[in-house]
């Protein structure tokens, strides 16, 4: 069989991260964060308490949820 030839991952499915630097300032991140809204970047969560981790990670893996599952305390 011939290898398989590379490429940047990156642009398989065009995925994106927001990522912290060491440089930046409480004050930069909460001034980032306040503009999130105009730049139309929508989040979508749901929660658990803490106590229902494993409910979190079942349906998580059911696909019951869109988004992401916040555990609280």
């Amino acid at each position: 069989m011939s290898n398989i030839p590379s490429f940047p991952y990156e642009i398989l499915w065009e995925e994106r991260q927001l990522v912290s630097v060491a440089n930046l300032t409480r004050q930069d991140g909460i001034d980032f964060l306040g503009q999130v809204p105009a730049m139309g970047i929508v989040t979508k969560t749901t929660s658990y308490p803490l106590e229902q981790a494993n409910r979190a990670l079942s349906d998580l893996r059911a696909g019951c949820f869109e988004g992401a599952a916040v555990l609280v305390p």
